[in-house]
């Protein structure tokens, strides 16, 4: 893993529950259904974890942003499918919000700190 790939990773480890919450506003998903997502979208860039994307959903559930239930395979193992709640719809665009407040102001930092000071030489 590079330096550049190190740093994306911990700008997105702060993201999971907003990435999930994404993830299912599109529509109800099971565990593994998520996490290929997820990486499916990022083009296999970037992947969370199974571990970290188990401990989200329960800590999403619990925080009755999305809902849980049982879906009724009839072969192979019984899946828990996500559903997002209104609540959970309502902190998604709360979070992609304030990612689009963080993101113009980190734009303008990093744009000042492209340009040479007043009266220096680059």
């Amino acid at each position: 893993m590079t330096q550049d790939d190190a740093f994306a990773a911990d700008l997105l480890r702060g993201h999971t529950d907003t990435i999930v919450l994404g993830v299912l506003r599109r529509g109800d998903s099971y565990g593994f259904e998520i996490y290929k997502a997820i990486r499916e979208a990022t083009g296999g860039e970037h992947e969370i974890k199974e571990a970290t994307l188990y401990a989200t959903y329960r800590r999403l559930e619990k925080d009755g942003l999305v809902e849980s239930y049982w879906g009724d395979e009839t072969q192979g193992g019984r899946r828990k499918y996500y559903r997002i709640t209104d609540a959970g719809r309502a902190v998604f665009g709360g979070n992609v919000q304030a990612w689009v407040a963080t993101r113009r102001v980190i734009d303008s930092l990093l744009d000042v700190a492209s340009r040479p000071l007043t009266g220096q030489k680059d």
